[in-house]
């Protein structure tokens, strides 16, 4: 990884992820692939894709991941989350922070993708740096859309050194 230490949600994020070393992790909005250094340093055996739409993120997220791909550990696509195309059961964990589709509209289809793409047992975590004192809005807007689509949904919540609010929804078919 490049200086400056990672942000303190992503840091929580990869913590509570509950990781084993064979896992294989989705990031979707990955950015410049923080997050999937940080998941990536946590397996042994496993795999970490990171997918976001800006073809820039996705080039900064392979400079700073340049040993993982090499080693067949972190995989990159510049794509969006409705147009990925992964099989069925890919992954064991799917993540996700600050993407706001799944509390400002109707995450539906996305949800869809999600469950599909979910192999037995595994767990879709995501998580929030919100503004203000938005936290508690958010998870239950979130566990409510997951609940309608047919998901189990259980609130985590957390906090930066400097008191930020974090929260972490977690969802289960």
């Amino acid at each position: 990884m490049t200086g400056s230490p990672p942000p303190e949600r992503l840091v929580w994020a990869v913590e509570t992820l509950d990781l084993s070393p064979s896992d294989r992790v989705l990031e979707i909005g990955c950015g410049r692939g923080v997050a999937v250094a940080l998941v990536g340093e946590r397996l042994a055996g496993g795999t970490v894709t990171g997918i976001d739409r800006s073809a820039t993120a996705i080039g900064a997220a392979g400079v700073r991941n340049a040993m993982g791909p090499a080693s067949g550990k972190v995989r990159l696509a510049t794509t969006a989350l409705e147009e990925a195309d992964f099989g069925d059961g890919s992954f064991d964990k799917i993540f996700a922070v600050n993407v706001n589709l799944f509390w400002t509209r109707s995450p539906a289809r996305e949800l869809a993708l999600l469950r599909r793409w979910l192999a037995p047992g595994g767990v879709v975590h995501l998580y929030w740096e919100p503004p203000g004192s938005r936290a508690a809005e958010i998870a239950e807007k979130v566990s409510a859309a997951a609940i309608l689509h047919g998901f189990e949904a259980q609130a985590l919540f957390g906090a930066t050194t400097t008191g930020t609010r974090l929260v972490c929804v977690q969802i289960t078919p």
